[in-house]
């Protein structure tokens, strides 16, 4: 067999609550969602009969580990807010009472998060293994999507 890509896709959900500050919508308040993550990798598969991982991009279970590691374990059952918006002085009050919070320095849509999320995922991987895309759902009918080839 040849040098041929493959891309593989695992999927990740977490649930987390927002707020949109400036947005001229209800999304200015805060509010909650079952986000899902898919995450797609590409890579050639491994072809070394002497190793484990032979004939994978990427073992799924080490996919698994970077995700959650990187995104699920932190944004899952969070607060996320916007660290240079008027709701830093609601985060110090909702951080009195123990709840999990995550300080961005962006506007938390879907869309910014999908960046913030790319730039993380990338530092994890193995070089011979590229970020390709990724799929954001904030409902189940609306998603925003990053690729790799859409990068400058």
């Amino acid at each position: 067999m040849g040098k041929m890509k493959i891309r593989i896709t695992k999927h990740f959900d977490f649930e987390a609550a927002h707020a949109l500050p400036g947005y001229d919508g209800k999304c200015k308040n805060i509010h909650g969602h079952s986000y899902q993550l898919f995450v797609t990798v590409i890579g050639t598969p491994i072809n070394d009969k002497t190793n484990p991982k032979n004939g994978m991009v990427l073992d799924f279970g080490d996919l698994k580990k970077i995700i959650n590691q990187e995104i699920v374990d932190v944004y899952d059952h969070s607060i996320v807010l916007n660290i240079d918006s008027e709701h830093i002085e609601l985060a110090k009050k909702i951080k009195e009472y123990s709840h999990r919070m995550v300080l961005v320095k962006y506007q938390p849509t879907s869309e910014l998060m999908l960046v913030d999320f790319a730039d993380k995922i990338i530092k994890r991987l193995p070089k011979e293994v590229k970020l390709h895309s990724l799929k954001l759902y904030e409902t189940n009918n609306s998603f925003a999507e990053w690729f790799a080839s859409d990068q400058e």
